[in-house]
C-alpha cells in the first residue's frame, strides 16, 4: 500500500481540527507565571506562560483583552482561561486566551493596586495639592446617583446642620461602565460654570463590583483637576477606593460627607451666645470704665472750683519763672566769672605789660618790629614805642655784639 504524502498545511490543519475537537483543550484554565510580554499596537497581548516544568505560549486578542481589569505585568501570577489550538502558518500550538485573572487576589484587587501605585508615583496623592474646604459652603454640589439612598441621607443631614447652604444635585449613575464618564462630566461641567463652593462624589455601600467606577482612573483625575475642593464619599467605612485618596478630604460614608461639608447650626449658635457675652461683658465694663473717668473728672480741683485751679496753675508758672531766673542769674555769674579769668590772662601776656617795666619796641617805617641790627642802616627812621606812647628817631650808628 502506498503511503500518503500530506503538505505541512495538511498536517498543522489535521492536528488543529484534532485539538479544537478536543473537550478539555476547547475550554481549559492554566495556571502559570507571565513571561515575555509584549503588547502590540493592534491591542493584541502576546505572552508566555510558565512554571517549574514548562511553557506555553498564549494570545490574547484586542476582542478579548479589553475586558481586562488590570495590566498583565511579567513576573505576575494569572490563571488563564481559553483553548489550545495551533497556529497553521508556525505549526506552533498556543493558548488562545480569551479571560484572566490573578492568581490568589483576584484582578480587581490587582488592578485597584496597580493604579493606586501608578497615580502615587504621579504625585496625585500628595497633601500638598489637598485644597482646603470652605468654611460656610454658599453652594454644594453632590455627585451621586438620584434613586440612592445615600443622596436622601445627605440632604437630610445638610438641612439639619445648616440650612443657609444650597445644594444642586449633579444625578449621575454610579455603577457600570457608564457610570465613570457621566462622574467625569458631572465634576467637570460645575467646574466649568462654577456652579458649587464644594463637591461631594460618592454612593452608598456595596461590592467590590459595585464601588468600582470610583476607581476608575478617569474619575480619579477629574477629581484632581478640580478646582472645587471635592469630598469622597464612597460606601461604608471599610470601603476604600481610589477617589479617597485623590480627594480633598475622605469622608467615611455619604451622611458623613454631609457633617464634614458644613458646619453645625446648633454649634454655631453656642459660638454665637458666647460672642454676645463676651461683647455684653467688654461693653459693661467700658461703661464702668468711662462712668470712673468721668466721676475722676467731675471730682477734680478744676471743675470743683476754677479760680482755684487757675491759682494753683499761677502759682506753678510763678514757681517755674524763679527757678528760670535763678538758673539764668547763676549761668551769667560763672561766665562772668570765666571772663574775668580769661581777661587777667590776656592781660598778663599783653606786650604793653612789658612796656611798663622799662622795656622798648623798635619799629621800622613799615611797621617791621626790629630784632636785628641787619634789618636798619646808617640814617633810617625808626618808630620806639614806649609805656606811655610813641618815639620817632634817627640810626647815627649801628654795632652789632662783639665788635
Amino acid at each position: 500500500m502506498e503511503q500518503q504524502v500530506l503538505s505541512i498545511t495538511q498536517i498543522n490543519e489535521y492536528i488543529r481540527a484534532r485539538l479544537d475537537a478536543d473537550p478539555l483543550l476547547g475550554s481549559v484554565a492554566v495556571r502559570g507565571e507571565i513571561s515575555n510580554y509584549k503588547m502590540y499596537p493592534s491591542g493584541h497581548h502576546y505572552f508566555t506562560l510558565k512554571d517549574e516544568g514548562g511553557a506555553l505560549k498564549c494570545v490574547m486578542f484586542k476582542s478579548s483583552a479589553v475586558r481586562l481589569r488590570f495590566r498583565p505585568e511579567n513576573g505576575m501570577k494569572v490563571i488563564a482561561m481559553g483553548k489550545i489550538s495551533v497556529f497553521p502558518r508556525d505549526g506552533a500550538y498556543q493558548l488562545y486566551c480569551s479571560a484572566m485573572d490573578v492568581d490568589g487576589i483576584g484582578d480587581l484587587h490587582a488592578a485597584f493596586e496597580q493604579l493606586k501605585a501608578k497615580l502615587a508615583g504621579e504625585g496625585l496623592f500628595d497633601p500638598a495639592h489637598k485644597k482646603p474646604l470652605p468654611k460656610y459652603p454658599g453652594v454644594i454640589g453632590i455627585v451621586t446617583s438620584s434613586a440612592g439612598a445615600a443622596v436622601h441621607d445627605m440632604l437630610r443631614i445638610l438641612r439639619k446642620r445648616y440650612p443657609l447652604t444650597q445644594v444642586r444635585l449633579f444625578p449621575v449613575r454610579v455603577q457600570g461602565v457608564e457610570a465613570p464618564p457621566e462622574i467625569v462630566g458631572a465634576i467637570r461641567y460645575a467646574n466649568r460654570f462654577k456652579l458649587a463652593d464644594l463637591l461631594i462624589v460618592g454612593r452608598g455601600g456595596g461590592s467590590i463590583e459595585d464601588l468600582w467606577a470610583f476607581n476608575d482612573e478617569r474619575v480619579a483625575r477629574a477629581i484632581y483637576d478640580s478646582q472645587i475642593p471635592v469630598i469622597s464619599a464612597v460606601g461604608h467605612e471599610p470601603d476604600v477606593t481610589i477617589a479617597d485618596y485623590v480627594a480633598d478630604l475622605r469622608a467615611a460614608t455619604p451622611s458623613n460627607a454631609a457633617e464634614l461639608g458644613v458646619p453645625d447650626q446648633e454649634a454655631l449658635a453656642q459660638i454665637l451666645d458666647g460672642y454676645s457675652v463676651a461683647m455684653a461683658t467688654s461693653l459693661s465694663r467700658q461703661i464702668k470704665a468711662g462712668r470712673q473717668h468721668l466721676k475722676a473728672l467731675s471730682d477734680s480741683a478744676a471743675l470743683r472750683s476754677p479760680t482755684g485751679y487757675l491759682e494753683q496753675r499761677r502759682q506753678s508758672i510763678l514757681l517755674l519763672k524763679n527757678r528760670l531766673l535763678s538758673a539764668q542769674s547763676q549761668s551769667i555769674e560763672r561766665r562772668r566769672r570765666r571772663f574775668v579769668e580769661q581777661t587777667a590772662k590776656l592781660d598778663a601776656m599783653s606786650p604793653l605789660k612789658v612796656l611798663t617795666r622799662g622795656y622798648a619796641m623798635a619799629q621800622k617805617k613799615d611797621g617791621t618790629v626790629l630784632r636785628s641790627t641787619s634789618q636798619v642802616e646808617i640814617a633810617d627812621e625808626i618808630a620806639i614805642t614806649v609805656s606811655d606812647g610813641r618815639v620817632t628817631a634817627m640810626v647815627t650808628d649801628v654795632k652789632e655784639n662783639g665788635k
